[in-house]
Protein backbone atom coordinates (compact mmCIF):
# COMPACT_ATOMS: atom_id res chain seq x y z
CA UNK A 1 0.00 0.00 0.00
CA UNK A 2 1.15 3.89 -0.90
CA UNK A 3 2.10 5.82 1.65
CA UNK A 4 0.73 9.51 2.34
CA UNK A 5 3.62 10.79 0.68
CA UNK A 6 3.97 8.68 -2.15
CA UNK A 7 0.26 9.17 -3.22
CA UNK A 8 1.05 13.38 -2.73
CA UNK A 9 3.67 12.53 -5.14
CA UNK A 10 1.94 11.08 -8.18
CA UNK A 11 -0.80 13.81 -7.16
CA UNK A 12 1.45 16.61 -7.66
CA UNK A 13 3.14 14.74 -11.32
CA UNK A 14 -0.15 14.63 -12.37
CA UNK A 15 -0.88 18.20 -12.09
CA UNK A 16 2.20 19.57 -13.62
CA UNK A 17 2.56 17.00 -16.43
CA UNK A 18 3.76 18.47 -19.43
CA UNK A 19 1.44 19.54 -22.10
CA UNK A 20 2.91 17.26 -24.70
CA UNK A 21 3.00 14.45 -22.81
CA UNK A 22 -0.33 13.41 -24.34
CA UNK A 23 1.59 13.85 -27.78
CA UNK A 24 4.37 11.66 -26.73
CA UNK A 25 1.97 8.63 -26.38
CA UNK A 26 0.47 9.65 -29.75
CA UNK A 27 3.53 9.52 -30.75
CA UNK A 28 4.34 6.22 -29.26
CA UNK A 29 1.05 4.91 -30.71
CA UNK A 30 1.79 5.99 -34.48
CA UNK A 31 5.35 3.90 -33.74
CA UNK A 32 3.32 0.90 -32.64
CA UNK A 33 0.62 1.17 -35.79
CA UNK A 34 3.41 1.77 -38.34
CA UNK A 35 5.21 -1.13 -37.50
CA UNK A 36 1.97 -3.34 -37.37
CA UNK A 37 1.37 -2.13 -40.81
CA UNK A 38 5.48 -2.57 -42.12
CA UNK A 39 5.00 -6.05 -40.80
CA UNK A 40 1.79 -6.80 -42.30
CA UNK A 41 3.23 -4.73 -45.71
CA UNK A 42 6.76 -7.42 -45.39
CA UNK A 43 5.19 -10.36 -44.21
CA UNK A 44 2.42 -10.21 -46.87
CA UNK A 45 2.00 -14.26 -48.72
CA UNK A 46 2.39 -11.50 -52.18
CA UNK A 47 5.10 -9.40 -51.03
CA UNK A 48 7.69 -11.67 -49.56
CA UNK A 49 11.55 -10.94 -48.46
CA UNK A 50 14.46 -11.59 -50.74
CA UNK A 51 16.97 -13.36 -48.75
CA UNK A 52 19.50 -11.09 -50.17
CA UNK A 53 17.83 -8.02 -48.58
CA UNK A 54 18.67 -6.93 -45.13
CA UNK A 55 16.04 -5.95 -43.04
CA UNK A 56 16.96 -3.42 -40.36
CA UNK A 57 13.99 -2.42 -38.12
CA UNK A 58 15.32 1.40 -36.79
CA UNK A 59 12.71 3.13 -34.52
CA UNK A 60 12.28 6.65 -34.81
CA UNK A 61 9.38 9.71 -34.05
CA UNK A 62 6.86 10.52 -35.94
CA UNK A 63 7.20 13.32 -38.88
CA UNK A 64 3.45 14.21 -39.61
CA UNK A 65 2.76 17.37 -39.89
CA UNK A 66 0.36 18.63 -36.66
CA UNK A 67 -0.08 22.51 -37.27
CA UNK A 68 -2.79 24.22 -35.62
CA UNK A 69 -6.15 24.10 -37.27
CA UNK A 70 -6.11 27.93 -37.78
CA UNK A 71 -2.95 27.61 -39.89
CA UNK A 72 -3.59 24.20 -41.76
CA UNK A 73 -7.15 25.61 -42.83
CA UNK A 74 -8.48 21.91 -41.64
CA UNK A 75 -11.07 23.02 -39.06
CA UNK A 76 -11.30 25.09 -35.75
CA UNK A 77 -12.47 28.54 -34.99
CA UNK A 78 -10.52 30.54 -37.92
CA UNK A 79 -11.30 27.77 -40.91
CA UNK A 80 -13.75 28.28 -43.52
CA UNK A 81 -16.36 25.91 -44.38
CA UNK A 82 -15.03 25.11 -47.70
CA UNK A 83 -11.07 25.32 -47.73
CA UNK A 84 -9.31 25.97 -51.06
CA UNK A 85 -6.34 23.58 -49.59
CA UNK A 86 -8.25 20.90 -47.49
CA UNK A 87 -5.41 18.90 -46.33
CA UNK A 88 -2.00 20.26 -47.76
CA UNK A 89 0.65 17.77 -46.65
CA UNK A 90 4.30 18.81 -47.13
CA UNK A 91 6.47 16.04 -47.68
CA UNK A 92 9.92 17.79 -48.03
CA UNK A 93 11.69 20.84 -47.82
CA UNK A 94 15.03 21.41 -49.60
CA UNK A 95 16.74 24.71 -49.17
CA UNK A 96 17.67 25.98 -52.54
CA UNK A 97 20.36 28.72 -53.44
CA UNK A 98 17.86 31.66 -53.97
CA UNK A 99 14.59 29.82 -52.45
CA UNK A 100 12.78 27.02 -50.51
CA UNK A 101 11.40 24.55 -52.29
CA UNK A 102 8.62 22.43 -50.59
CA UNK A 103 7.14 18.86 -51.95
CA UNK A 104 3.36 18.86 -51.56
CA UNK A 105 1.44 15.36 -51.80
CA UNK A 106 -1.34 17.84 -53.46
CA UNK A 107 -2.27 18.82 -57.04
CA UNK A 108 -2.35 22.52 -56.77
CA UNK A 109 -4.05 24.29 -59.93
CA UNK A 110 -3.32 27.62 -60.19
CA UNK A 111 -4.25 30.65 -59.25
CA UNK A 112 -2.69 30.30 -56.10
CA UNK A 113 -2.63 33.87 -54.47
CA UNK A 114 -4.41 32.73 -51.47
CA UNK A 115 -2.06 30.31 -50.54
CA UNK A 116 0.86 31.54 -47.72
CA UNK A 117 4.16 29.88 -46.61
CA UNK A 118 4.58 29.80 -42.48
CA UNK A 119 7.93 30.74 -41.13
CA UNK A 120 8.71 30.12 -37.70
CA UNK A 121 10.70 32.61 -35.24
CA UNK A 122 13.05 30.80 -33.19
CA UNK A 123 13.35 33.49 -30.76
CA UNK A 124 9.89 34.98 -30.18
CA UNK A 125 7.46 31.39 -30.56
CA UNK A 126 6.03 33.33 -33.30
CA UNK A 127 4.84 32.88 -36.69
CA UNK A 128 4.68 35.13 -40.02
CA UNK A 129 3.20 34.09 -43.03
CA UNK A 130 4.18 35.43 -47.03
CA UNK A 131 2.75 34.48 -50.28
CA UNK A 132 4.30 31.79 -52.05
CA UNK A 133 7.03 32.80 -54.95
CA UNK A 134 5.39 30.09 -57.49
CA UNK A 135 3.37 26.52 -57.36
CA UNK A 136 4.79 23.33 -59.93
CA UNK A 137 3.22 20.30 -60.55
CA UNK A 138 5.22 17.39 -59.37
CA UNK A 139 4.81 13.93 -60.52
CA UNK A 140 1.49 13.91 -62.18
CA UNK A 141 0.11 14.18 -58.67
CA UNK A 142 1.99 16.12 -56.51
CA UNK A 143 3.20 19.98 -56.53
CA UNK A 144 6.09 21.91 -56.01
CA UNK A 145 5.97 24.82 -54.02
CA UNK A 146 8.15 27.65 -53.72
CA UNK A 147 9.03 29.88 -50.74
CA UNK A 148 11.17 32.75 -49.79
CA UNK A 149 13.88 31.96 -47.55
CA UNK A 150 13.83 32.26 -44.37
CA UNK A 151 14.14 34.97 -42.44
CA UNK A 152 17.26 35.28 -40.40
CA UNK A 153 16.65 33.20 -36.79
CA UNK A 154 13.60 31.47 -38.16
CA UNK A 155 13.43 28.33 -38.54
CA UNK A 156 13.65 26.11 -42.51
CA UNK A 157 10.70 24.04 -41.27
CA UNK A 158 7.99 25.93 -42.91
CA UNK A 159 4.67 25.01 -44.11
CA UNK A 160 1.79 26.35 -45.99
CA UNK A 161 -1.92 27.76 -45.28
CA UNK A 162 -4.72 29.15 -46.69
CA UNK A 163 -4.89 33.25 -46.08
CA UNK A 164 -8.53 32.74 -43.89
CA UNK A 165 -10.24 35.94 -43.21
CA UNK A 166 -7.60 38.66 -43.86
CA UNK A 167 -5.34 37.11 -41.11
CA UNK A 168 -1.52 37.78 -42.02
CA UNK A 169 1.67 38.84 -40.40
CA UNK A 170 2.60 37.31 -36.99
CA UNK A 171 0.48 35.00 -34.88
CA UNK A 172 1.38 34.04 -31.49
CA UNK A 173 1.70 29.70 -31.14
CA UNK A 174 0.91 27.91 -28.58
CA UNK A 175 3.62 25.55 -26.68
CA UNK A 176 2.57 22.56 -27.35
CA UNK A 177 1.98 23.71 -30.86
CA UNK A 178 5.50 24.85 -31.05
CA UNK A 179 6.67 21.30 -30.03
CA UNK A 180 4.95 19.49 -32.31
CA UNK A 181 6.42 21.63 -35.26
CA UNK A 182 10.13 20.94 -33.92
CA UNK A 183 9.95 17.31 -35.63
CA UNK A 184 9.69 18.49 -39.30
CA UNK A 185 12.74 17.81 -41.12
CA UNK A 186 14.59 19.46 -43.87
CA UNK A 187 17.32 18.75 -46.37
CA UNK A 188 20.07 22.04 -45.36
CA UNK A 189 21.37 22.01 -48.73
CA UNK A 190 20.64 21.11 -52.10
CA UNK A 191 23.94 19.87 -52.83
CA UNK A 192 23.93 17.09 -50.59
CA UNK A 193 20.35 15.05 -51.24
CA UNK A 194 18.97 11.66 -52.52
CA UNK A 195 16.55 13.55 -54.96
CA UNK A 196 14.99 11.13 -57.72
CA UNK A 197 14.20 7.47 -58.11
CA UNK A 198 13.20 5.62 -60.84
CA UNK A 199 11.86 2.04 -61.44
CA UNK A 200 13.50 0.91 -64.29
CA UNK A 201 11.41 -1.85 -65.29
CA UNK A 202 11.26 -4.08 -68.28
CA UNK A 203 11.63 -7.59 -69.64
CA UNK A 204 14.62 -7.35 -69.29
CA UNK A 205 15.44 -4.94 -66.24
CA UNK A 206 14.12 -4.49 -62.97
CA UNK A 207 15.80 -2.19 -60.81
CA UNK A 208 15.84 1.16 -59.09
CA UNK A 209 17.90 4.16 -60.37
CA UNK A 210 18.62 6.71 -57.77
CA UNK A 211 19.78 10.11 -58.27
CA UNK A 212 21.97 12.06 -55.31
CA UNK A 213 24.20 14.73 -54.85
CA UNK A 214 26.60 14.64 -52.36
CA UNK A 215 28.20 11.36 -54.02
CA UNK A 216 31.13 13.64 -55.24
CA UNK A 217 32.12 10.93 -57.41
CA UNK A 218 34.73 12.06 -60.62
CA UNK A 219 32.98 12.78 -63.69
CA UNK A 220 32.83 10.66 -66.77
CA UNK A 221 34.05 7.42 -64.78
CA UNK A 222 32.37 4.84 -63.48
CA UNK A 223 32.89 4.21 -59.55
CA UNK A 224 32.95 1.08 -57.38
CA UNK A 225 29.64 -0.13 -56.70
CA UNK A 226 30.75 -2.49 -54.19
CA UNK A 227 30.79 0.44 -51.69
CA UNK A 228 27.09 1.37 -51.87
CA UNK A 229 23.69 0.74 -50.63
CA UNK A 230 20.65 1.89 -51.36
CA UNK A 231 17.97 2.23 -48.27
CA UNK A 232 14.24 1.97 -48.62
CA UNK A 233 11.87 3.41 -45.71
CA UNK A 234 8.14 4.40 -44.70
CA UNK A 235 9.02 7.67 -43.41
CA UNK A 236 11.26 10.32 -44.20
CA UNK A 237 15.16 9.46 -42.75
CA UNK A 238 15.99 12.53 -40.53
CA UNK A 239 18.74 14.68 -39.06
CA UNK A 240 19.92 11.36 -37.91
CA UNK A 241 20.10 9.49 -41.17
CA UNK A 242 17.45 7.06 -39.94
CA UNK A 243 14.23 5.66 -41.04
CA UNK A 244 11.56 3.98 -39.52
CA UNK A 245 11.97 0.26 -40.59
CA UNK A 246 14.43 0.06 -43.50
CA UNK A 247 15.23 -2.65 -46.22
CA UNK A 248 18.83 -2.40 -47.95
CA UNK A 249 19.98 -3.83 -51.10
CA UNK A 250 23.29 -3.69 -52.96
CA UNK A 251 24.04 -1.23 -55.30
CA UNK A 252 25.28 -2.58 -59.34
CA UNK A 253 26.06 0.50 -61.06
CA UNK A 254 27.49 3.93 -59.95
CA UNK A 255 28.84 6.64 -61.59
CA UNK A 256 28.73 10.78 -61.38
CA UNK A 257 25.05 11.38 -59.82
CA UNK A 258 23.30 8.53 -60.63
CA UNK A 259 22.66 4.56 -58.45
CA UNK A 260 21.48 1.66 -59.80
CA UNK A 261 20.36 -0.89 -57.18
CA UNK A 262 18.80 -3.94 -56.94
CA UNK A 263 15.06 -4.44 -55.64
CA UNK A 264 13.86 -5.70 -52.70
CA UNK A 265 11.79 -8.73 -53.21
CA UNK A 266 8.83 -6.71 -51.98
CA UNK A 267 8.83 -4.50 -54.21
CA UNK A 268 9.48 -6.60 -57.32
CA UNK A 269 6.39 -8.54 -56.79
CA UNK A 270 4.21 -5.33 -56.45
CA UNK A 271 5.86 -2.25 -58.36
CA UNK A 272 2.30 -0.40 -58.47
CA UNK A 273 2.36 -0.12 -54.64
CA UNK A 274 5.39 1.12 -54.70
CA UNK A 275 4.94 5.06 -54.86
CA UNK A 276 5.18 5.79 -51.34
CA UNK A 277 8.35 4.19 -50.45
CA UNK A 278 11.20 6.69 -49.50
CA UNK A 279 14.65 5.74 -50.97
CA UNK A 280 18.36 6.90 -50.05
CA UNK A 281 21.67 5.89 -50.84
CA UNK A 282 24.82 5.46 -48.58
CA UNK A 283 28.29 4.20 -48.40
CA UNK A 284 29.11 0.72 -47.70
CA UNK A 285 31.15 -0.27 -44.45
CA UNK A 286 32.63 -3.44 -43.43
CA UNK A 287 30.51 -6.13 -43.24
CA UNK A 288 32.46 -6.86 -40.43
CA UNK A 289 32.25 -3.99 -38.17
CA UNK A 290 28.79 -3.39 -37.28
CA UNK A 291 27.41 0.39 -37.94
CA UNK A 292 30.68 0.72 -40.00
CA UNK A 293 28.35 2.16 -42.84
CA UNK A 294 28.47 6.08 -43.58
CA UNK A 295 24.91 7.94 -42.64
CA UNK A 296 22.75 7.66 -45.81
CA UNK A 297 22.47 11.31 -47.53
CA UNK A 298 19.49 13.14 -46.64
CA UNK A 299 16.33 12.05 -49.11
CA UNK A 300 13.13 13.37 -50.74
CA UNK A 301 12.93 10.84 -53.43
CA UNK A 302 10.04 8.56 -53.27
CA UNK A 303 10.10 5.77 -56.24
CA UNK A 304 8.31 6.27 -59.52
CA UNK A 305 7.50 4.55 -62.34
CA UNK A 306 8.23 6.00 -65.42
CA UNK A 307 6.46 3.20 -67.14
CA UNK A 308 3.07 4.80 -66.13
CA UNK A 309 4.44 8.33 -68.17
CA UNK A 310 4.64 6.29 -71.07
CA UNK A 311 2.45 7.43 -74.70
CA UNK A 312 3.60 5.45 -77.60
CA UNK A 313 2.09 5.81 -81.07
CA UNK A 314 -0.41 3.52 -81.82
CA UNK A 315 2.01 1.24 -84.54
CA UNK A 316 4.20 1.45 -81.12
CA UNK A 317 7.58 3.42 -80.40
CA UNK A 318 8.09 6.22 -81.80
CA UNK A 319 11.25 6.09 -84.93
CA UNK A 320 12.60 9.63 -83.20
CA UNK A 321 12.07 11.70 -79.92
CA UNK A 322 13.69 14.90 -78.93
CA UNK A 323 14.72 15.37 -75.43
CA UNK A 324 16.21 18.88 -74.05
CA UNK A 325 16.90 21.10 -70.30
CA UNK A 326 16.36 24.77 -70.28
CA UNK A 327 15.94 27.70 -68.11
CA UNK A 328 13.49 30.44 -69.57
CA UNK A 329 13.76 29.07 -73.35
CA UNK A 330 9.93 30.07 -74.08
CA UNK A 331 10.49 32.56 -76.71
CA UNK A 332 13.06 30.15 -78.10
CA UNK A 333 10.79 26.88 -77.81
CA UNK A 334 8.35 27.22 -80.87
CA UNK A 335 10.91 27.98 -83.71
CA UNK A 336 12.91 25.11 -82.63
CA UNK A 337 10.48 22.36 -82.16
CA UNK A 338 8.16 23.17 -85.61
CA UNK A 339 11.26 23.32 -87.30
CA UNK A 340 12.60 19.94 -86.02
CA UNK A 341 9.27 18.35 -86.00
CA UNK A 342 9.43 19.15 -90.15
CA UNK A 343 12.52 16.66 -89.97
CA UNK A 344 10.80 13.90 -88.36
CA UNK A 345 10.97 14.49 -84.40
CA UNK A 346 7.67 13.03 -83.21
CA UNK A 347 7.85 13.39 -79.53
CA UNK A 348 9.51 15.18 -76.97
CA UNK A 349 10.59 15.96 -73.48
CA UNK A 350 11.20 19.17 -72.08
CA UNK A 351 12.90 19.34 -68.76
CA UNK A 352 12.04 22.09 -66.83
CA UNK A 353 14.92 23.83 -65.09
CA UNK A 354 13.04 26.11 -62.93
CA UNK A 355 11.98 28.81 -65.62
CA UNK A 356 9.27 31.63 -64.77
CA UNK A 357 8.74 32.60 -68.40
CA UNK A 358 5.68 31.47 -70.41
CA UNK A 359 7.02 27.93 -71.25
CA UNK A 360 3.63 26.20 -69.99
CA UNK A 361 1.65 28.62 -72.48
CA UNK A 362 3.62 27.71 -75.16
CA UNK A 363 3.41 24.20 -75.01
CA UNK A 364 0.14 24.31 -74.22
CA UNK A 365 -0.34 25.65 -77.76
CA UNK A 366 2.06 23.81 -79.35
CA UNK A 367 0.38 21.08 -78.22
CA UNK A 368 -3.46 21.73 -79.72
CA UNK A 369 -1.71 21.75 -82.93
CA UNK A 370 -0.67 17.91 -82.03
CA UNK A 371 3.35 18.46 -81.58
CA UNK A 372 3.25 15.72 -78.74
CA UNK A 373 5.33 17.68 -75.64
CA UNK A 374 5.52 16.83 -72.29
CA UNK A 375 6.86 19.09 -69.66
CA UNK A 376 8.81 17.61 -66.61
CA UNK A 377 9.64 19.79 -63.72
CA UNK A 378 13.32 19.34 -62.73
CA UNK A 379 13.80 21.89 -60.04
CA UNK A 380 17.29 20.23 -59.21
CA UNK A 381 20.17 22.71 -59.69
CA UNK A 382 23.55 22.12 -62.06
CA UNK A 383 21.96 18.18 -62.90
CA UNK A 384 22.15 18.05 -66.29
CA UNK A 385 24.08 15.03 -66.81
CA UNK A 386 21.37 13.31 -64.15
CA UNK A 387 18.46 15.01 -66.23
CA UNK A 388 19.36 13.16 -69.10
CA UNK A 389 19.63 10.17 -67.76
CA UNK A 390 16.44 10.79 -66.45
CA UNK A 391 15.15 10.90 -69.40
CA UNK A 392 16.35 8.07 -71.47
CA UNK A 393 14.99 6.00 -68.64
CA UNK A 394 11.67 7.37 -69.54
CA UNK A 395 11.96 7.33 -73.45
CA UNK A 396 13.49 3.72 -73.74
CA UNK A 397 9.90 2.85 -73.04
CA UNK A 398 8.26 5.23 -76.14
CA UNK A 399 11.26 5.65 -78.48
CA UNK A 400 14.05 3.78 -80.32
CA UNK A 401 16.44 7.00 -81.20
CA UNK A 402 16.58 9.72 -78.54
CA UNK A 403 18.23 13.19 -79.54
CA UNK A 404 20.14 15.40 -76.76
CA UNK A 405 20.65 18.79 -77.72
CA UNK A 406 19.50 22.21 -76.73
CA UNK A 407 17.02 24.77 -78.05
CA UNK A 408 19.82 27.00 -79.65
CA UNK A 409 21.24 23.61 -81.67
CA UNK A 410 19.41 23.14 -85.03
CA UNK A 411 20.01 19.64 -86.96
CA UNK A 412 21.35 20.86 -90.89
CA UNK A 413 21.68 18.77 -93.95
CA UNK A 414 23.91 21.12 -96.18
CA UNK A 415 24.07 20.07 -100.23
CA UNK A 416 25.49 21.23 -102.77
CA UNK A 417 23.91 22.43 -105.99
CA UNK A 418 22.21 19.90 -108.28
CA UNK A 419 22.01 17.73 -105.51
CA UNK A 420 18.67 16.87 -104.26
CA UNK A 421 17.45 19.23 -101.40
CA UNK A 422 16.40 16.75 -98.12
CA UNK A 423 12.68 17.20 -97.47
CA UNK A 424 10.50 16.47 -94.66
CA UNK A 425 11.54 13.82 -92.24
CA UNK A 426 14.78 13.62 -93.25
CA UNK A 427 16.19 13.13 -89.90
CA UNK A 428 13.92 10.45 -88.94
CA UNK A 429 14.86 8.78 -92.48
CA UNK A 430 18.57 9.15 -91.42
CA UNK A 431 18.42 7.66 -88.09
CA UNK A 432 16.04 4.70 -89.11
CA UNK A 433 18.33 3.14 -91.42
CA UNK A 434 19.97 2.17 -88.26
CA UNK A 435 17.44 1.14 -86.43
CA UNK A 436 18.44 -2.67 -86.40
CA UNK A 437 22.24 -2.28 -86.85
CA UNK A 438 23.76 -4.82 -84.54
CA UNK A 439 26.97 -2.25 -84.26
CA UNK A 440 25.58 1.32 -84.13
CA UNK A 441 23.90 2.62 -80.75
CA UNK A 442 24.75 6.38 -81.03
CA UNK A 443 25.06 8.76 -83.86
CA UNK A 444 27.20 11.98 -83.42
CA UNK A 445 26.96 14.84 -85.02
CA UNK A 446 29.95 17.97 -85.40
CA UNK A 447 28.70 21.71 -84.17
CA UNK A 448 28.89 24.78 -85.49
CA UNK A 449 29.30 27.84 -83.34
CA UNK A 450 27.65 31.28 -84.59
CA UNK A 451 28.13 34.49 -83.27
CA UNK A 452 25.92 37.62 -82.97
CA UNK A 453 26.79 38.00 -86.76
CA UNK A 454 26.62 41.57 -86.62
CA UNK A 455 23.39 42.74 -84.68
CA UNK A 456 22.51 44.29 -81.57
CA UNK A 457 18.89 42.70 -81.19
CA UNK A 458 17.32 39.82 -81.04
CA UNK A 459 16.25 38.72 -84.62
CA UNK A 460 12.23 38.93 -85.14
CA UNK A 461 12.19 35.70 -87.41
CA UNK A 462 14.45 33.52 -85.41
CA UNK A 463 18.09 32.10 -84.93
CA UNK A 464 18.03 29.96 -88.28
CA UNK A 465 17.24 33.27 -90.10
CA UNK A 466 19.24 36.21 -88.36
CA UNK A 467 22.38 34.88 -87.42
CA UNK A 468 24.86 33.69 -90.51
CA UNK A 469 28.47 33.90 -89.42
CA UNK A 470 30.14 31.18 -87.30
CA UNK A 471 33.25 30.08 -86.58
CA UNK A 472 34.99 28.53 -89.07
CA UNK A 473 36.23 25.24 -86.94
CA UNK A 474 33.80 22.93 -85.78
CA UNK A 475 33.35 22.59 -81.66
CA UNK A 476 32.13 19.08 -80.45
CA UNK A 477 28.87 17.27 -81.42
CA UNK A 478 25.83 16.43 -80.33
CA UNK A 479 24.27 12.83 -80.29
CA UNK A 480 21.12 10.68 -81.08
CA UNK A 481 20.94 7.37 -79.33
CA UNK A 482 19.01 4.07 -79.18
CA UNK A 483 18.13 4.57 -74.97
CA UNK A 484 17.32 1.48 -74.53
CA UNK A 485 21.31 0.20 -75.88
CA UNK A 486 22.64 2.42 -73.04
CA UNK A 487 25.01 1.56 -70.42
CA UNK A 488 23.45 0.37 -66.94
CA UNK A 489 25.30 3.45 -65.16
CA UNK A 490 23.79 6.07 -67.48
CA UNK A 491 27.02 7.88 -67.81
CA UNK A 492 27.05 10.67 -69.89
CA UNK A 493 28.98 13.96 -70.94
CA UNK A 494 25.95 15.47 -71.91
CA UNK A 495 27.20 15.10 -75.35
CA UNK A 496 27.19 11.63 -75.83
CA UNK A 497 26.64 8.57 -73.68
CA UNK A 498 27.92 5.70 -72.43
CA UNK A 499 26.93 2.63 -74.57
CA UNK A 500 26.61 -1.36 -73.64
CA UNK A 501 29.41 -3.17 -74.48
CA UNK A 502 28.93 -4.91 -78.16
CA UNK A 503 28.27 -1.10 -79.55
CA UNK A 504 29.47 1.86 -80.71
CA UNK A 505 29.27 5.30 -82.39
CA UNK A 506 28.83 6.56 -86.08
CA UNK A 507 30.64 10.07 -86.79
CA UNK A 508 28.62 11.35 -89.45
CA UNK A 509 30.80 13.38 -91.92
CA UNK A 510 30.27 16.79 -92.07
CA UNK A 511 29.22 17.38 -95.60
CA UNK A 512 26.05 15.41 -94.90
CA UNK A 513 24.92 16.76 -92.02
CA UNK A 514 26.14 19.32 -89.09
CA UNK A 515 24.56 20.74 -85.90
CA UNK A 516 24.59 24.88 -86.47
CA UNK A 517 24.76 25.96 -82.26
CA UNK A 518 23.57 29.47 -82.06
CA UNK A 519 25.78 30.12 -78.89
CA UNK A 520 26.38 33.11 -79.06
CA UNK A 521 23.67 35.29 -79.64
CA UNK A 522 23.10 39.41 -78.97
CA UNK A 523 24.53 39.90 -75.74
CA UNK A 524 21.13 40.60 -73.64
CA UNK A 525 20.42 36.88 -74.83
CA UNK A 526 23.91 35.73 -74.17
CA UNK A 527 23.85 37.88 -70.36
CA UNK A 528 21.10 35.73 -69.44
CA UNK A 529 22.65 31.80 -70.28
CA UNK A 530 26.02 33.79 -68.22
CA UNK A 531 24.28 33.33 -64.89
CA UNK A 532 23.13 29.65 -65.53
CA UNK A 533 25.35 26.55 -66.19
CA UNK A 534 22.85 23.47 -66.00
CA UNK A 535 25.89 20.93 -66.30
CA UNK A 536 26.98 19.30 -63.26
CA UNK A 537 30.28 19.16 -64.19
CA UNK A 538 30.89 22.51 -65.86
CA UNK A 539 32.06 25.67 -64.53
CA UNK A 540 29.97 28.58 -64.05
CA UNK A 541 30.90 31.89 -66.05
CA UNK A 542 31.50 33.29 -62.53
CA UNK A 543 33.89 31.13 -61.49
CA UNK A 544 37.53 31.89 -61.53
CA UNK A 545 38.70 28.56 -63.34
CA UNK A 546 38.98 26.78 -66.62
CA UNK A 547 38.46 29.79 -68.63
CA UNK A 548 39.71 28.20 -71.73
CA UNK A 549 37.09 25.43 -71.61
CA UNK A 550 35.01 25.40 -75.11
CA UNK A 551 32.42 25.78 -72.37
CA UNK A 552 33.23 28.95 -71.66
CA UNK A 553 33.28 32.31 -74.24
CA UNK A 554 36.46 32.93 -75.07
CA UNK A 555 37.99 36.45 -73.46
CA UNK A 556 34.58 37.24 -71.89
CA UNK A 557 36.41 36.79 -67.91
CA UNK A 558 33.80 36.33 -65.12
CA UNK A 559 31.32 38.82 -65.72
CA UNK A 560 28.10 39.88 -67.35
CA UNK A 561 30.03 42.96 -68.92
CA UNK A 562 29.12 43.32 -72.86
CA UNK A 563 32.82 42.88 -74.46
CA UNK A 564 34.08 45.76 -76.98
CA UNK A 565 32.75 44.85 -80.27
CA UNK A 566 30.61 41.49 -79.22
CA UNK A 567 28.64 41.63 -81.87
CA UNK A 568 31.12 41.31 -84.35
CA UNK A 569 32.92 38.49 -82.36
CA UNK A 570 32.93 34.36 -82.91
CA UNK A 571 32.36 35.18 -86.77
CA UNK A 572 34.78 33.90 -89.27
CA UNK A 573 32.81 32.18 -91.67
CA UNK A 574 29.61 34.11 -93.43
CA UNK A 575 27.04 30.56 -93.94
CA UNK A 576 23.78 31.42 -94.90
CA UNK A 577 23.02 27.72 -95.76
CA UNK A 578 20.48 26.85 -93.11
CA UNK A 579 19.04 30.50 -93.53
CA UNK A 580 18.35 29.84 -97.07
CA UNK A 581 17.03 26.11 -96.41
CA UNK A 582 14.22 27.95 -93.71
CA UNK A 583 12.85 30.69 -96.05
CA UNK A 584 12.77 27.97 -98.85
CA UNK A 585 10.89 25.44 -96.73
CA UNK A 586 8.98 27.58 -94.16
CA UNK A 587 8.45 31.07 -95.36
CA UNK A 588 4.94 31.99 -96.42
CA UNK A 589 5.12 33.15 -100.22
CA UNK A 590 2.66 35.75 -99.68
CA UNK A 591 4.07 37.79 -96.79
CA UNK A 592 7.51 35.84 -96.12
CA UNK A 593 6.59 35.63 -92.73
CA UNK A 594 7.73 31.88 -90.69
CA UNK A 595 5.83 29.77 -88.85
CA UNK A 596 6.89 30.71 -85.49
Amino acid sequence: MDSPQRRKRKQQARIYKPAYAKFLSVRSLTVCLSFFVFVLFISSDRLPIHKGVSFRPVLKTSTLSLLPAFLTGNGGAHATSKSQYPRLVVEGRVLMPDHLMLIVSNKLTPPVDNLHCVYYDLVLEQVVLKPVLSVDEYHQYKSIVRCHLPPLNFSASVNLRGRQRGRLGNVVVERRDWLLRLNQSVVPSWDRVVYEAVLDWDAHTRNVVVFAKGLNLKPQREADARKFRCHFSLTDFDQHHRGLFVLTTQAIAVAQETVRCLLPRSILNNPDKAKDIRVTVGRRGDDNVEGADDAPLPSIAKLQNVNSHQGKSKTGKYELCACTMLWNQASFLREWIIYHAWLGIERWFIYDNNSDDELQEVIDELNLHEYNITRHVWPWVKTQEAGFSHCALRAKHECKWLGLFDVDEFFYFPHDRGQDIPGPNSLRALVMNYTDSPTYAEIRTVCHSYGPSGLTSSPSQGVTVGYTCRLEAPERHKSIVRPELLHTTLLNAVHHFRLQDGYRYLDLQESKAVVNHYKYQVWDTFKAKFFRRVSTYVTNWQDDQNKGSKDRAPGLGTEAIEPPNWRLQFCEVWDTGLKDFVMANFADSASGFLPW
